[in-house]
C-alpha cells in the first residue's frame, strides 16, 4: 500500500486509539481511497474471525491472587534470590492485556458469557457508530424536549417496550430529548442528555438477563461507554465526557 494513511492511521482507527477529530478525518479519507478501504476491510474481517473463534478468555480471579502472592513473596525474598522485577511486570501486563482484549472485543449475544454474564446483543463498533451518527446535524433527537413527561409518551407505539425516562438537570445532566435507533438489528430507545457542552446517548432495550452492576468503561475512537442491566432493561451510555461524569449519570439511572 502506498497511501500514508494506511501506515499512520489505519490501525489506530481500527483499535480505537485516534481521537474523534482524527477518526472523522480518516473516515472522510476512506470515501476516496480504495487502498485504505480495502485494507480496513481485510483487517476488520480478520478481527471478526478472531472474535468468532472465542480465543479470548478473561483471566480468573485466582490467577490475580496468585500473581499478587508471588509478587509479595518476591519482594520479601533475599536480594540474592529475588526474581527480576521486570518478569513480574511482564506477567501483570499480560493479564491486563487479556482482560482488555476480552472487554474490547465485546462479542455478540450468543457467542458465550464472561464470568457467567451474557454480553450485550451488539458490538462496541455498532454502539460507537450509532453515537457518531447521532452527532450529525439533525440526527441527535427525534423528539426534542427537556420534559420527561413529553419524551416518555413519544415512544408509545413506536417500540414494544416503555423505556424509563427521567431528567437529571438538578444533578447536572439535562434531558434534551430522545430518538429511535437500531443496534444489533433491534429497535432501541435512546435518551439524550447534555453535560456542559457534551452530549450523552443512553441506549435502552429490554432484556431477560439478570441485573448487572455498571461495568468498567470501554474506549473506542475517542469515545467511552458504560454498560449495565437493571430491572429488565439493558443500558449503554456513550459520550466523550470524562469517565467520572459518565459513571455519575449511570449511577443516577441505576437508582
Amino acid at each position: 500500500m502506498s497511501c500514508d494513511f494506511t501506515r499512520t492511521a489505519l490501525h489506530g482507527y481500527l483499535d480505537g486509539e485516534l481521537d474523534a477529530s482524527r477518526s472523522a478525518e480518516f473516515e472522510r479519507h476512506l470515501e476516496d481511497c480504495r487502498d485504505c478501504a480495502k485494507a480496513l476491510e481485510v483487517e476488520e474481517s480478520l478481527r471478526s474471525a478472531l472474535q468468532r473463534s472465542s480465543l479470548c478468555e478473561r483471566a480468573p480471579a485466582s490467577l490475580r491472587k496468585k500473581v499478587r502472592a508471588d509478587l509479595d513473596a518476591a519482594t520479601a525474598a533475599p536480594v540474592a534470590h529475588r526474581i527480576p522485577a521486570w518478569r513480574w511486570v511482564a506477567v501483570a501486563a499480560s493479564i491486563l492485556l487479556v482482560a482488555s482484549i476480552s472487554w474490547y472485543a465485546w462479542p455478540r449475544s450468543g457467542s458465550g458469557t464472561a464470568n457467567g454474564v451474557a454480553p450485550p446483543p451488539f458490538t462496541a463498533a455498532e454502539l460507537i457508530d450509532a453515537h457518531i451518527r447521532s452527532l450529525q446535524p439533525g440526527h441527535l433527537t427525534d423528539v426534542a424536549s427537556t420534559d420527561q413527561h413529553t419524551v416518555k409518551p413519544w415512544f408509545n407505539g413506536k417500540l414494544d417496550f416503555a423505556p424509563p425516562v427521567k431528567d437529571y438537570a438538578d444533578d447536572g445532566f439535562s434531558l434534551i430529548g430522545g430518538r429511535l435507533d437500531v443496534l444489533g438489528g433491534r429497535n432501541v430507545a435512546v435518551l439524550v442528555y447534555a453535560r456542559r457542552k457534551h452530549f450523552i446517548n443512553v441506549f435502552v432495550l429490554p432484556t431477560k438477563e439478570p441485573d448487572t452492576p455498571i461495568h468498567p468503561p470501554g474506549l473506542r475512537q475517542g469515545y467511552q461507554w458504560l454498560h449495565w442491566r437493571h430491572q429488565g432493561m439493558e443500558y449503554c451510555a456513550v459520550s466523550d465526557v470524562s469517565v467520572a461524569d459518565l459513571h455519575e449519570l449511570a449511577q443516577l439511572i441505576y437508582q
